[in-house]
């Protein structure tokens, strides 16, 4: 005889020995279908909304060159330099910028002597005036005593008149020059800033993304930026999500994030567009990352926002049953007879569910296969982890065997 037939033949004797009554009751919880229950019992619950996206710069900042067809000389800052605003990150060719401001300069400098020059053609035509119209006075006074002729007072008007319009000359002749001057400055002032672009600086303080020239490449200001930068090297979550749970996420809600090449991350959500895509029906929002450190732009990410957090009363999910006109869990009482409770459910976290009505802390539900049995049937309930503790005691006896 083996010793699995002995071990259930010695069972059989010692339930033969025992009184009538504790056999009746011991055969009786051998029949019963053995069921897997749980307590329901108060647990922390959260509903979150799932978002997905990629990393973006909160603000960014694109350096064109200003000037166009001049060579890189130096290139002076990499992706992934921390600058400030005001460094030099690249610099031009400039013998030919510098020979223009000279040129520039010295057509500024004739202008200027040329408006000195009027000033003066000013200055001599008025005295020329000045005389010709004294000559002029005598001439009439001397006219009318009969002492000069007609003939030299007419000379003595065309002299003054002739005066008179080299002075409106001369003063002409100086706006010109003034006017010249005025361009010559102009052009002596846009050779300078010309110049100046040949050195290319960051304009805001952050983090360079990217380089997209070479030395000795052309500059160009169209195309692609020389360079990409973070402004103050902030990086950010830009994510998308489904429109019917884009209005339950609100500012500050916090967000468990996966970022690639970076792992687990903290956010919190910082913009909620307040529109969405006609064509995929998503919106968007924006997460501010806290505690990731150095970010690669353009990484995918996925997270949670947190849109609430609340304790509450909780069973196994698989515990909760819905017939399509009632949501009820099956109850097991201390006599193991099964009694069909209708429950209102709640928030699903995880394996749990939260129930918000029908049953009290402590009471115990079946767990699975609740689809066969129903009211007054009774069952021999099995928590898991005794269920646990009777399947290693069997595969320890197993193997002793």
């Amino acid at each position: 005889m083996t010793v699995s037939r002995l071990a259930a033949l010695c069972a059989l004797i010692s339930v033969l020995a025992l009184p009538a009554t504790a056999q009746e009751t011991s055969t009786e919880a051998v029949l019963l279908p053995h069921v897997t229950v749980a307590r329901a019992a108060p647990a922390e619950l959260v509903d979150q909304v799932t978002v997905s996206g990629s990393t973006t710069p909160r603000q960014e900042v694109l350096i064109f060159p200003r000037i166009s067809g001049y060579a890189y000389v130096s290139l002076n800052a990499e992706a992934g330099d921390v600058v400030k605003a005001g460094d030099v990150l690249a610099r031009l060719e400039t013998r030919v910028l510098e020979g223009q401001l000279a040129q520039a300069k010295a057509e500024a400098g004739s202008a200027l002597a040329s408006v000195g020059q009027a000033r003066s053609q000013i200055d001599s035509a008025k005295a020329t005036l000045v005389n010709e119209e004294a000559k002029l006075k005598r001439a009439q006074q001397l006219s009318q005593r009969g002492n000069l002729s007609n003939a030299d007072l007419d000379a003595a008007q065309a002299s003054a008149e002739a005066a008179r319009a080299a002075a409106a000359s001369a003063q002409d002749g100086l706006g010109v020059a003034e006017a010249s001057a005025q361009r010559a400055q102009a052009a002596m002032d846009i050779a300078q800033a010309n110049l100046d672009d040949a050195t290319i600086t960051a304009s805001v303080d952050g983090l360079i993304l990217e380089r997209s020239g070479s030395l000795g490449m052309i500059a160009g200001t169209g195309g692609d930026p020389l360079f990409r930068m973070a402004r103050d090297g902030v990086i950010e979550v830009e994510a998308e999500v489904i429109e019917t749970a884009l209005g339950q996420i609100n500012v500050g809600d916090p967000v468990n994030l996966q970022i690639a090449g970076v792992g687990a991350a903290q956010g919190r959500v910082r913009l909620v567009s307040p529109s969405v895509n006609p064509s995929t029906r998503l919106g968007s929002v924006q997460i501010e990352v806290l505690d990731a450190g150095v970010i690669p732009s353009g990484a995918f990410a996925s997270g949670n926002v947190i849109i609430d957090r609340h304790e509450g009363l909780t069973v196994p999910a698989s515990a909760v049953l819905s017939d399509g006109g009632e949501t009820y869990v099956l109850r097991i009482g201390e006599d193991g007879v099964v009694q069909r409770v209708p429950v209102q459910a709640g928030l699903l976290t995880g394996q749990k569910r939260e129930v918000l009505s029908g049953l009290d802390a402590g009471d115990v539900v079946m767990l699975r296969a609740g689809t066969f049995f129903g009211d007054g049937d009774r069952v021999a309930p099995v928590f898991p982890d005794a269920q646990t503790q009777e399947q290693t005691s069997a595969a320890a006896q197993g193997a002793d065997q």
